[in-house]
């Protein structure tokens, strides 16, 4: 088992306690952005990374048909609880051994907060996955680069990539996408919303 997976894996129950917060916090970034990117233009939506499922249940209290995806066995586990009452499928897949979807099976495809977490030639493997079975869009929920010490040790705890994925993540995305558009959406995220 890969390092981040035991940590993903052990962390999961941790995650779940901010569940609500998550929700708020992804419900005001979406109705505040509308005039920028309106995700609520899309029937559906493909979460990558879904964790415990604070976005696909945002998205899907919305109105919006959510499938997610998780390598994360516990990260599942909690996400199933929590999503319950909404309108989302989720199941274990690993977006760096490729996605079981045909070629443009959803309009958007969404990750939040995973990029930075990965390595450099791992993001380059999501980022032609998401590509393939993305139609339209696909946006990073992510860092935008206002570094946080809490973060900055979190994140180096974690052995991502956050520090380089600050630096260079936006960059990266334009090699791999037809456009790339950078939208701060708080203090510490931005939606990198990326055309296929």
């Amino acid at each position: 088992m890969a390092f981040s997976d035991w940590l993903f894996n052990t962390i999961a129950p941790v995650y779940g306690l901010f569940f609500k917060r998550q929700v708020k916090h992804f419900k005001e970034v979406i109705r505040e952005n509308k005039d920028v990117f309106d995700l609520l233009e899309y029937d559906k939506i493909l979460d990558v990374g879904c964790g415990t499922g604070a976005l696909a249940y945002a998205l899907s209290d919305l109105g919006i048909k959510v499938s997610g995806v998780d390598p994360a066995k516990r990260m599942l586990k909690v996400a199933k609880k929590k999503i319950d009452s909404v309108n989302v499928d989720c199941s274990m897949e690993d977006v760096l051994k490729g996605l079981p979807l045909e070629n443009d099976s959803f309009p958007v495809s969404i990750m939040s907060h995973v990029a930075h977490g990965l390595k450099q030639k791992e993001r380059a493997v999501m980022y032609e996955e998401m590509k393939r079975v993305t139609s339209d869009f696909v946006i990073f929920h992510d860092y935008n680069g206002v570094r946080h010490p809490l973060v900055d040790i979190v994140e180096f705890l974690e052995r991502g990539d956050y520090f380089n994925f600050i630096k260079v993540g936006e960059e990266e995305m334009k090699t791999h996408f037809k456009s790339v558009k950078k939208v701060n959406v708080s203090k510490r995220t931005a939606w990198y919303i990326c055309e296929v």
